[in-house]
């Protein structure tokens, strides 16, 4: 044995024994590993556990402070656990989206006469909640939620359209499959290639594979696409008059990834750095509108048992929290 792998089965005995699991958790990390189907071997399972752990006190405390009204949301415990911030990062969000050109941003008149509540599922422009799983593959998901909403708008019928399409097909545009991808190389790639197929005929699978797509089984056409100039007033004009609308998000904090419900506001997130896509759906506000407790409507790729049944709640008019209006594009069917 080598002394190498002597110190690593050394250093992983001392991570052990440093550890000491709290007992008064130990009905909860059962029920959480049965409810997520997580099964560890017995080399993982302390270390899974004290990183499960550091999260659970991380939740108990901010559901303490937002009980004394320390915050506008809540959180919960979810399928991300057990892993450290780091590992959630790059497995999840870390999608960088690309400097492109704004010309193609479209400057519309912004009328003020907005309805104050807006929520495009209520119309049947939004489909079920989808989970991306271990591909770093939420730009398809929000480019597909994105064509689906205006292919709703033109044909009148809802279609779940593929996400695996894009991830193994618009590489060439730019794309890198499950490593990462931008929604606007997603978009042109739709638009150049004349198609995208539908989830029945071109099925997710979380993993990068061949191109399978065939021109006669494609289900959404793009006639072109543009981009909303960067302010929360242009890109609420947007939601009202369009329909869901691909926009790229700062998602890097812990607060984001054991989300549950209420107002999203975290101090830490940025206005201008994005790593993660999802699909605006809708706007509105809590309480009375003097209130100043506005939100965003978001659907993310996470599956239903994240967030608000899969979907998010972000602060508006908040200094374009979280960037929510720094990347926002949409099709033209």
């Amino acid at each position: 044995m080598t002394p190498a792998v002597c110190l690593a089965i050394l250093c992983l005995g001392v991570a052990s024994a440093t550890h000491s699991p709290d007992p008064s958790l130990n009905s909860e990390w059962q029920n959480w590993k049965i409810k997520y189907e997580k099964n560890y071997s017995l080399e993982e399972e302390g270390q899974k556990r004290a990183v499960w752990e550091e999260n659970m006190k991380l939740i108990k405390q901010h559901n303490v402070d937002y009980d004394q009204g320390k915050n506008a949301f809540t959180m919960e415990m979810n399928a991300f656990g057990d892993m450290t911030g780091e590992e959630f990062r790059k497995m999840m969000i870390d999608i960088p989206v690309p400097n492109v050109r704004r010309k193609k941003s479209i400057q519309q008149r912004i009328v003020s006469n907005l309805p104050k509540f807006v929520d495009w599922r209520r119309r049947g422009y939004v489909t079920s909640v989808k989970r991306q799983g271990r591909c770093n593959s939420c730009w398809a998901f929000s480019v597909a939620g994105a064509i689906e909403g205006q292919m709703f708008r033109k044909t009148g019928r809802l279609v779940s359209l593929s996400p695996q399409n894009l991830v193994d097909c618009s590489r060439p545009e730019g794309n890198h499959g499950c490593h990462m991808g931008s929604t606007y190389y997603a978009l042109e790639y739709v638009y150049k290639n004349g198609g995208l197929e539908a989830e029945a005929t071109y099925p997710y699978e979380e993993r990068e594979g061949h191109c399978r797509y065939h021109p006669h089984r494609s289900a959404a056409r793009v006639r072109g696409f543009s981009i909303v100039p960067r302010s929360e007033k242009a890109l609420m004009h947007a939601v009202a008059t369009i329909g869901p609308i691909s926009v790229g998000i700062d998602a890097g904090h812990e607060s984001f990834r054991f989300y549950k419900g209420g107002i999203y506001y975290e101090p830490n997130c940025s206005n201008d750095n994005i790593n993660h896509s999802v699909l605006l759906v809708g706007y509105g506000y809590e309480g009375r509108e003097s209130d100043g407790r506005k939100y965003w409507l978001i659907k993310n790729s996470h599956g239903e048992r994240w967030g608000m049944n899969g979907y998010m709640k972000i602060a508006r008019d908040r200094n374009n929290h979280c960037a929510i209006a720094t990347y926002a594009i949409y099709p033209i069917v």
